[in-house]
């Protein structure tokens, strides 16, 4: 599910302080090797059986390499999906998800949309 309403989407960011602030949140850098793409990964754990959400934030490189880690990244609209074991995760819009599961993430989006401003500033300076 594309989460909209939230100051993530359209963030232009050099990727060492993106990096370090998904991090410090809990976010796991994706380790699939690209130019120009960025993956962060937050899992959330669930009392139902077999079933674990994650939300996902994805960055595009606007400026410079990912894979040498200098990238100036602009974030897209995070992903909050369901991951059904052993079958993977599904990000679709026709996915439910519990009324904690989008409070947790809509939290935890607005905690890391704060901690980027101070640095999103420094890029556009």
């Amino acid at each position: 599910m594309r989460m909209e309403n939230n100051e993530i989407e359209g963030i232009v960011i050099a990727q060492e302080p993106l990096t370090y602030t998904m991090n410090k949140n809990g976010f796991v850098l994706g380790g699939q090797w690209d130019y120009e793409r960025v993956t962060y990964d937050y899992k959330i754990n669930s009392p139902e059986k077999n079933i674990t959400y994650y939300i996902r934030v994805n960055g595009l490189a606007v400026d410079g390499d990912v894979d040498k880690g200098g990238a100036i990244v602009k974030l897209m609209a995070p992903l909050l999906g369901k991951h059904y074991y052993p079958h993977g995760v599904e990000y679709g819009e026709g996915e439910t998800f519990p009324d904690h599961v989008l409070d947790k993430a809509e939290k935890k989006l607005s905690t890391i949309a704060e901690e980027l401003k101070s640095f999103q500033e420094e890029v556009n300076k």
